[in-house]
């Protein structure tokens, strides 16, 4: 008891020493370069919106055809996904962002050069491979660089990135042609590419392939030359050893109990994220207006900036307050929002109060969007890269990535049946995914704030 009490009071002392001798410079111009590849991200999800009727007349393309060139992203995503662990793991982190920078620059300039569908599709296809290894090496490799104090606020960038991405392409595409659009997906594919040089690789992925003096230089640029690293450098490498000694993991390994319950929390976050109805909601709000009989561009665009400015509040809190409690806000204000628009939906299609549907359909969706910016959006793609031991990372995190994936396109391509089956049904299905969801974070995720990734690893994994 006496040992534990002396433990807890040296404690913040060391901390004090330590951090007065970091210089975290190196750590926030590491982060802004991958962020690079969130934006990307986010340019790719935001393009299709406001180009469709252009791209369509300029191309003479169905509706049909555009709708293969709108969906064509989230199967090259998925592709990305599945590749992504095992292409960080050979390549290594900055390996596998640069080369899903090349990838979407060239998928960027097919679609500039398109003539017709085809180049239109196959520069789709590769920005979404890209997209999809971005979504998973940018939290792992931000996760891998930051110290414990700031690991949550700046794996929370990657999803502020992927919005502010998608809100700028939404706005600037309203007055700049489609293939001017296209080719600002350029730019922070460029930076990306550039900044790569200036930037060490992470030390944890140095250290789990045997670069050990590499390891110890990157960790050194990352917390600054007057920094004592030998504490932090001998946690990781007795980590690493040990899992060393565990024999290689190959997919079906990933359901032995060693690693099982941090399987079921990364690949539960993400199915709950999806599931719980955002991509019904993000690619067809301007519908969801339109059928409650109160379209409005310029609230479509509030609930786009929004969700930019929500998030980027939450850089601020998920240190403090911790990646649970964001978790369960978030969840129970997904909740509420669904039933609001569902209650807007009985509401019109019942003909009762219809004075008061268009206000309960806007609250509703600025409600949603507001809650999955506050937790659910940012906080499982954190939990993500902070669960998976080193050693099953990359074919862990790159499951859970494509089950992300699928789970957008599935949402997506059943929105539709799904509101011609019962509109305020739908919403009922929402709400009941996310109200699960709460019951899964309460009962199964573990708080990951202030501790090591080897802390959080052993913990959950034993």
């Amino acid at each position: 008891m006496a040992s534990k009490e002396g433990r807890n009071m040296r404690d913040p002392l060391i901390q004090k020493s330590s951090r007065k001798n970091e210089s975290l410079w190196m750590v926030y111009l590491s982060t802004f370069v991958a962020v690079c590849g969130s934006y990307v991200f986010g340019c790719g999800v935001g393009f299709s919106s406001p180009t469709q009727d252009a791209i369509r007349e300029d191309l003479s393309l169905s509706l049909a055809e555009y709708s293969v060139f709108g969906s064509i992203l989230t199967f090259g995503a998925m592709i990305g996904a599945i590749t992504s662990g095992p292409l960080s793991d050979l390549l290594g982190r900055k390996g596998a962002m640069r080369l899903s920078s090349a990838i979407c620059a060239a998928g960027w300039l097919a679609i500039y050069l398109a003539k017709g569908a085809e180049a239109l599709d196959i520069g789709r296809l590769a920005t979404g491979y890209g997209m999809g290894v971005f979504s998973y090496v940018v939290p792992v490799f931000i996760s891998e660089i930051a110290p414990k104090n700031l690991r949550g606020a700046l794996a929370t960038l990657n999803q502020v990135m992927i919005c502010g991405g998608a809100s700028v392409s939404f706005i600037i595409g309203t007055f700049l042609t489609w293939r001017a659009l296209a080719l600002t997906g350029l730019v922070p594919c460029a930076i990306l590419l550039f900044g790569l040089h200036l930037i060490p690789e992470s030390p944890r992925w140095l250290a789990k392939t045997g670069h050990e003096k590499d390891f110890e230089v990157a960790l050194q640029k990352l917390r600054g030359n007057d920094a004592d690293i030998s504490e932090e450098a001998a946690e990781i490498k007795e980590y690493i050893e040990t899992l060393d000694r565990l024999p290689k993991v190959k997919f079906l390994d990933l359901f032995q109990r060693r690693y099982l319950r941090s399987v079921i929390i990364g690949v539960g976050l993400m199915v709950v994220q999806q599931f719980g109805g955002i991509n019904g909601v993000a690619f067809y709000a301007s519908n969801i207006f339109k059928s409650a009989e109160h379209i409005s561009h310029d609230r479509f665009l509030c609930c786009v900036l929004g969700q930019v400015v929500v998030t980027l509040l939450i850089t601020q809190v998920i240190d403090r307050a911790g990646r649970k409690p964001l978790l369960l806000v978030a969840g129970s204000g997904l909740v509420l929002a669904c039933m609001i628009i569902g209650l807007s939906f009985y509401l019109k299609v019942n003909e009762l109060a219809i004075e008061f549907v268009p206000l309960l359909a806007v609250t509703g969706i600025l409600l949603y969007i507001g809650s999955f910016s506050a937790g659910m959006g940012a906080v499982p793609w954190v939990i993500m890269s902070e669960i998976f031991p080193v050693n099953i990372k990359g074919i862990a995190g790159g499951f859970a990535t494509l089950v992300n994936w699928f789970g957008a396109w599935s949402v997506s391509y059943t929105f539709n049946f799904l509101m011609s089956w019962s509109s305020y049904g739908t919403f009922l299905v929402y709400a009941a995914v996310n109200a699960l969801g709460i019951v899964f974070v309460l009962k199964v995720v573990p708080e990951t704030k202030g501790r090591t990734l080897e802390q959080i690893q052993a913990a959950i994994n034993g």
